[in-house]
């Protein structure tokens, strides 16, 4: 039986897979009950549709992945409670695109995340997702916006 902090990691490790495989559909079911905001809360993306578009439209895809490595690492799990807690992860995300990019590490920073506990809805979720930047290398195989 996972414990708590188990799932929450899961929740993590699932996230880097589902978008390191260009599955927009799986992230936006990780926040099906949740949003995506910037580092001071503003609200990026909210639910299963919007949350997949956000990834959809902003990401460059090459032969249907955007080949990216994303590396969630020292995560702090703080609870709140039986049913709430909130992680704090470093990231990296490294990125090569055949005959064009070399494997490099594209951007480092912060995840502040929210989780709850519903039973009833299938158990630990994505409440928020706060994205922080902290390094920035060449995006431009990556993000169709700039930062």
């Amino acid at each position: 039986m996972l414990t708590p902090s188990d799932e929450i990691r899961n929740l993590l490790g699932r996230y880097c897979d589902a978008i390191d495989r260009g599955d927009w559909g799986a992230v936006g079911d990780l926040f099906a009950r949740g949003c995506l905001a910037t580092e001071d809360g503003a609200e990026l993306a909210r639910g299963r549709d919007r949350v997949a578009d956000f990834y959809r439209n902003g990401t460059q895809l090459h032969d249907g992945s955007p080949r990216t490595k994303h590396v969630v690492a020292n995560s702090v799990l703080r609870f709140e409670g039986a049913d709430m807690a909130v992680a704090t992860s470093s990231y990296v995300v490294f990125q090569a695109v055949d005959g064009e990019v070399s494997l490099q590490p594209i951007i480092a920073g912060r995840y502040t995340d929210t989780f709850a506990d519903v039973a009833a809805v299938g158990g630990w979720h994505f409440v928020e997702r706060r994205f922080a930047v902290d390094l920035m290398g060449d995006l431009s195989h990556h993000l169709t916006f700039s930062l």
